[in-house]
């Protein structure tokens, strides 16, 4: 009979495994618009790398039948040195900048090592690759209580390390890159394929998982320092303080273990096919408590708690020495995405020695649903009750005979257990902390700009607006509604690619507005397609003016010697400010300053306060103001003797639109029953054709690069009533009645 460990050592996924580091966001200088102002980058030589020599020893290694690591790159020893190489440069604001980029010839990937990694408070690191991919911020807060940490796989041959030190702790940051890795195989072309593991696998997600959710969120798929993957459970005490003890088992264990990279969460979000899921909710480091060869058994304490946003759980456990009428286990099957199995047999006591010597185990007879697979080694088994009786050790289990494997007991591990999971009774529930749900889909509008307090002598708006991506995963179309309070609205579908965090410029199409004070809203909708988890984020709205048809008026103020202590506004009969003006400087007695409104129909209130209360005149000289329309009517004027200050309405009522030609537009038939047709009687280029209803909805658009002639629209399964027809050209927009019966 074949035994075999459940420890996967399949390096070629360690470049989802390795983000072992919280990372900040942000984004590198070196990928910004103004990367061409910085200084050329420094490139620091490695050797280049006999991969066919490397590979020829990895198939010796194999056929030997050696359970050695499986390996995909070549370390080179490196020093390469903040203080020493790179290249340094300051920025404006007296920060300073480091960048240095690793070149090794042919390599598929590349990663490496921090020897030395002491970073100040507001300090931040980047990594990214000549493909813009890019890891980090990296922080202090990075590498809690160390002063070193490794730095995952990028793709490619070349990768820059940029460093960022605030001018306040100039000098205090120190960094040397001790290791660098040469990919000689390609491990990026399987690390992101999933399904990897046997097709009988079930994804946690799956129904059949259905009853056991808060264990899922207990367990997480670790990196082992560089010899591959295993699983493991975080573990709950009787305090029941989120104290993040960890098990798993002893044949994981390597020398490095407190590098050790715990990764949870990555989940298909769908049962089938598996999907991919963010791989950046991760842990790093941890210290050993204690291990166990007779049970296979290693128990940890991880460097950190994880953040709530993880909305892990910690597994409940029975110590007893009694056999498990059913169970299931819940692990990661060759580094796979998390998966679930299930035994509905008793399980059966027995003493295996599968390579590391004897151990005492709980026998798996056979699966029910489900396997394992290596990778799975160290992942819990629960028995009838939700509680945690042992990990895994290995056996012969997959999906062509799917029988034979053998869990570490806790019962016999316990003695060496009890002082950290605490003396409470023989059994002992999870910790049961609220489920959190993930924001997987949040799109948001942030600001609407480009629209001014003041629309002057037009009669459309076309603002833009800012949209981000508050989600958990990429977004590639958002529906963007906009809406005038009282002039109605429409909807039109963003796409593009939005990564988790990133924002995006977008202009709104044209909106047309008569003269008026007006409030925009935008708002997001259906990113995905999906629900938007957080809709009271979703809106933005801004306040505007519109002055059409708009008449120049000017504002004439002499200024007294004091101008510190005038200021001014200028608001419209709805208490809406357009226009607002000083204090100016001292010493300008006599000196004309002139501003210029845009203002249509209606009434506004100008006011001019002094903070002295001696207005503008006359001791301190001549002061004086006049509101008037150039060469027309004056609306206001003082002589400045108004002491702390005074108001002066005034109106407008002559205001005029100058004529323009317009093309002459042509509906036929009007009232129609199933379609128009359209004439003009010029040739208009860049045509926008768009049909609202009785709420200002855009039910029907049509874009044509040119209107030449009759042109059919199809309004056939429209409903019976009123319309209007907005048409725009490069030249202006007509609108026309439209009856539908």
């Amino acid at each position: 009979m074949m035994h075999r460990y459940a420890t996967l050592v399949a390096f070629s996924l360690l470049a989802c495994a390795m983000n072992a580091q919280v990372s900040f966001g942000g984004r590198a200088w070196g990928l910004g618009t103004r990367a061409s102002q910085l200084p050329r980058v420094p490139v620091v030589e490695f050797p280049p790398v006999d991969a066919a020599a490397l590979l020829a020893e990895d198939e010796a290694r194999n056929t030997a039948g050696s359970k050695g690591p499986w390996r995909f790159g070549y370390n080179h020893e490196a020093d390469v040195r903040s203080e020493r190489d790179g290249v340094w440069h300051t920025l404006s604001n007296g920060d300073r900048l480091w960048r240095v980029t690793l070149h090794c010839p042919a390599a598929h990937a590349i990663n490496f090592k921090f020897t030395t990694y002491l970073l100040p408070e507001g300090a931040l690191l980047y990594v990214y690759n000549e493909a813009g991919d890019q890891l980090g911020s990296f922080t202090a807060t990075s590498s809690p209580g160390r002063s070193r940490m490794a730095v995952t796989q990028l793709p490619g041959d070349r990768i820059t390390i940029e460093y960022h030190e605030p001018s306040a702790v100039a000098g205090q940051g120190a960094l040397v890159i001790g290791q660098v890795t040469h990919a000689y195989r390609d491990i990026f072309s399987t690390a992101r394929d999933f399904g990897e593991s046997g097709a009988c696998n079930i994804n946690v997600i799956c129904p059949d998982a259905d009853d056991w959710r808060d264990e899922i969120r207990t367990v997480a798929i670790i990196t082992t320092g560089g010899n591959g993957f295993c699983t493991g459970t975080l573990m709950n005490n009787c305090a029941g303080d989120s104290i993040p003890y960890f098990l798993t088992a002893h044949h994981c264990l390597s020398a490095d273990v407190e590098d050790w990279v715990f990764r949870f969460n990555w989940e298909s979000p769908v049962c089938d096919p598996s999907e991919n899921a963010p791989i950046d909710q991760t842990v790093a480091g941890c210290e050993l408590l204690v291990d166990n060869v007779g049970t296979d058994m290693a128990f940890l304490r991880l460097s950190s708690i994880p953040p709530p946003a993880y909305n892990v759980n910690w597994a409940g456990w029975d110590k007893r020495d009694i056999a498990p009428q059913s169970g299931v286990g819940i692990h990661h099957p060759s580094g796979d995405i998390k998966k679930f199995s299930r035994t509905d047999g008793i399980l059966n006591q027995a003493n295996v020695d599968l390579g590391t010597g004897d151990a005492d185990c709980w026998q798996v007879a056979v699966w029910d649903a489900g396997t394992t697979e290596p990778g799975s080694s160290g992942s819990a088994f629960w028995n009838q009750d939700h509680r945690v009786v042992g990990q895994l050790y290995g056996g012969e289990a997959d999906c062509d005979n799917s029988v034979n494997d053998y869990y570490g007991r806790l019962s016999t591990s316990w003695p060496l257990l009890e002082q950290y999971l605490g003396s409470c009774g023989d059994t002992l529930d999870g910790l049961e902390v609220p489920v959190v749900v993930p924001i997987n889909w949040d799109a948001s509008i942030t600001s609407i700009f480009q629209l001014p307090a003041l629309v002057c002598d037009e009669d459309s708006i076309r603002p833009w607006v800012t949209l981000k991506n508050n989600g958990l995963l990429p977004i590639s179309s958002v529906g963007i509604s906009y809406a005038i309070a009282g002039l109605g609205g429409d909807l039109f579908v963003w796409a593009g690619l939005l990564q988790p965090g990133q924002t995006a410029n977008v202009q709104l199409p044209w909106i047309p507005v008569t003269a008026g004070t007006y409030e925009l809203f935008v708002n997001t909708t259906a990113p995905n397609g999906n629900a938007d988890q957080l809709p009271e984020n979703d809106t933005w709205s801004r306040t505007f003016v519109v002055s059409t048809p708009g008449q120049l008026v000017r504002l004439d103020l002499t200024l007294d010697d004091y101008g510190t202590d005038i200021t001014w506004e200028l608001a419209n009969d709805a208490g809406t400010l357009l226009y607002e003006g000083g204090p100016y400087t001292d010493g300008d007695a006599g000196d004309l300053v002139q501003a210029d409104f845009c203002l249509t129909n209606g009434c506004y209130v100008f006011t001019i306060d002094d903070a002295f209360g001696d207005g503008i005149c006359c001791d301190a000289g001549n002061g004086s103001y006049m509101i008037h329309a150039p060469g027309l009517l004056t609306f206001v004027e003082s002589d400045g003797q108004y002491g702390e200050g005074e108001e002066q309405p005034f109106c407008l009522s002559e205001v005029t639109v100058p004529e323009v030609a317009a093309p002459t537009l042509q509906l036929a038939p009007n009232p129609t029953k199933d379609r128009l047709v359209l004439r003009s009687s010029e040739v208009l280029q860049q045509v926008l054709i768009r049909l609202h209803d009785g709420t200002g909805r855009a039910v029907r658009v049509w874009q044509l690069p040119l209107l030449q002639g009759p042109q059919d629209l199809d309004v056939q399964d429209l409903a019976s009533g009123t319309y209007l027809l907005q048409l725009e050209h490069r030249n202006g927009r007509s609108v026309e009645r439209v009856v539908k019966y």
